[in-house]
């Protein structure tokens, strides 16, 4: 089913159910899906930190899952 396809489908459906929590719950998963699309701005010092560490894990400097993992269970044990 194509994208619009289902919009259309939706918004029949939509149209004619009288199920007010459906209908209040539909609502808030779309109002959901607009507050995830707000744009972040970050700052100067923000995006430097990125860059920094996009340049690291390039270079190689990262830890896997399992050494986090490791470390994490090291740390707890003491």
């Amino acid at each position: 089913m194509s994208t619009i396809e289902l919009k259309e489908k939706l918004i029949g459906t939509i149209l004619h159910t009288e199920n007010t929590e459906l209908l209040e719950e539909v609502f808030r998963l779309l109002e959901l899906e607009s507050d995830e699309i707000k744009t972040i701005k970050l700052t100067q010092q923000q995006k430097r930190a990125i860059i920094a560490g996009q340049k690291e894990i390039e270079n190689g400097h990262f830890l896997t899952n399992e050494q986090t993992d490791k470390e994490i269970d090291e740390w707890l044990k003491e």
